[in-house]
């Protein structure tokens, strides 16, 4: 039987401004650090390519602002890994990318280099909403990115966009998505902001110069938002990502997120990269310097990252659990119950009882009979995501499992 193809993460956490809203692994004023931590980044690749012999079919670049390096660190990374696993072809390869960060020239050298998918961080369109987020770019920037993109041959395009923002009126937020979907993305994702603890945000809601979004209006912006999408040809495969359909119906959704969602396997490199590999979840240490040194004194290790903490080994009763939590955030797929039985040898039904007959009883699971048998979110159920998730989390196993 083939090897399960797996995808691969890497963490480039260097950023020219830190957002202000950003809870991530990212740092602003390290930059010369970034040649040392790409050669250690790529020592790592070759040392899990060694241990490693799945298929590779998705290869993301994230971060932190990926677009920061230059085109030399790029093809360092994206030539080792072709040379340290399988890439299975066509291979998806995306590189998140921040719009003020870019220029024809350098797209066109990443497109040379294998890059066939760009996310951008557009975030908003309105200068206001733009420097409250303390983003370095302006909505030209975003336009001007997705033009050279297509140009170049580019036929996969991203689009992120925070809704929820302090002073952003419900009218502004809906403006700003029609400019997004004017450049005619493939794939859009909108995300809530929340107030993380260590923002900036946090620190200004705290002294009260902010007004946060209730829930009630972030829930508005994102039925408003749903009315949108479906009215200009999109339509969600996750809660937060949405596609457009072209003509044969087929979709251009990240094939990377949707390892993630059905609980498949991956590896991540770089400062506090996670990975879900060889039955193990692990992470590697969270500091640029860190990572470096750890990396620089590293002995080798069996299946796992040199530069890897925190290793937690994945029971059977884990793997469901986390395979529901994850799989119910796709929209119209679902957990594939002919799936979950293939890798299980049992159903949700059998394992999760009580919990998805309560679910039903409240609105928001159902099981759909359409090209595969599944169990997913209603449409009040995915208003109330969360709820349904936590069902799915630190239960105690049935007898005999």
């Amino acid at each position: 039987m083939s090897k399960q193809e797996i995808s691969l993460y890497v963490h480039i956490p260097f950023c020219v401004r830190r957002c202000t809203y950003c809870d991530f692994n990212t740092y602003s004023g390290l930059n010369d650090f970034i040649p040392e931590y790409v050669r250690f980044l790529c020592e790592e690749i070759r040392w899990m390519g060694s241990v490693c012999s799945h298929p590779v079919h998705t290869i993301f670049l994230g971060g932190g602002t990926p677009s920061i390096l230059e085109v030399t660190q790029v093809r360092q990374i994206i030539h080792t890994i072709k040379d340290s696993f399988h890439l299975v072809d066509p291979v998806e390869i995306t590189l998140e990318a921040n719009p003020g960060t870019l220029d024809r020239t350098y797209l066109q050298e990443l497109v040379e280099v294998g890059i066939n998918r760009l996310s951008l961080g557009m975030q908003a369109a309105y200068p206001e909403d733009l420097q409250i987020l303390g983003r370095i770019h302006e909505f030209r920037d975003v336009i001007d990115s997705v033009t050279w993109a297509r140009a170049l041959g580019i036929r996969n395009i991203s689009l992120d966009l925070i809704f929820g923002i302090p002073g952003q009126m419900y009218q502004r937020w809906i403006d700003t998505l029609n400019y997004a979907l004017a450049l005619q993305p493939d794939h859009i994702s909108l995300y809530s902001l929340t107030i993380e603890e260590g923002t900036l945000f946090s620190n200004w809601w705290k002294r009260g110069l902010l007004t946060v979004v209730t829930d009630d209006d972030a829930a508005d912006c994102y039925l408003g938002a749903q009315e949108v999408l479906y009215s200009k040809g999109y339509r969600p495969y996750e809660i937060s990502n949405w596609v457009k359909w072209d003509e044969t119906g087929s979709i251009r959704y990240c094939r990377h997120n949707m390892q993630y969602w059905r609980n498949l396997e991956y590896i991540g490199f770089g400062a506090g990269a996670h990975s879900y590999f060889n039955g193990r979840r692990f992470h590697n240490v969270l500091g640029v310097k860190e990572y470096i040194i750890q990396m620089r004194n590293a002995a080798p290790l069996i299946s796992i990252s040199p530069a890897a903490e925190g290793v937690v080994d994945i029971d059977r009763w884990t793997e469901m659990e986390e395979t529901m939590m994850l799989g119910l955030r796709l929209i119209e797929e679902g957990v594939d119950l002919n799936r979950f039985y293939e890798r299980f040898q049992t159903t949700p039904m059998d394992v999760f009882s009580e919990q998805i007959r309560s679910l039903i009883q409240r609105g928001l699971l159902e099981v759909v009979h359409n090209k595969q048998n599944s169990i997913r979110l209603t449409s009040r159920g995915i208003l109330l995501g969360n709820q349904v998730f936590l069902e799915f989390i630190g239960n105690q196993p049935p007898t005999g499992y």
